[in-house]
């Protein structure tokens, strides 16, 4: 992961403790709300990407204000957005784990 606030921030799987055995990391899904329009964008990122890291690092960029966050996803596509188009940003679980209606919790 490198990020350059004063004019981009590149986020890509995270240099982290690998998990140990028996222990999966959770994969993390980021998506962005665009101002002034209805939809969003929605990047899986790399398996071996640590949640508290990508935060860290979206976090750090917007505050400036300025740039362009780039994100790549796990095929090594890369999605970039101007900062001052940034509505929200959501980091969690993927569409697959996440569940509504009666299943539920």
């Amino acid at each position: 992961m490198s990020c350059s606030l004063s004019h981009a921030c590149i986020v890509q799987g995270a240099v982290g403790p690998a998990p140990g055995p028996g222990e999966e990391r959770d994969q993390v899904d980021v998506r962005i709300g665009i101002t002034q329009t209805p939809k969003e964008l929605e990047v899986e990122m790399a398996d071996d990407a640590d949640r508290d890291q990508v935060v860290s690092e979206i976090e750090k960029l917007l505050k400036t204000g300025d740039g362009v966050l780039w994100l790549t996803d796990r095929k090594g596509r890369r999605v970039g957005v101007p900062v001052a188009k940034v509505a929200y940003v959501e980091v969690g679980a993927p569409t697959s784990e996440r569940r509504v209606g009666f299943g539920a919790p």
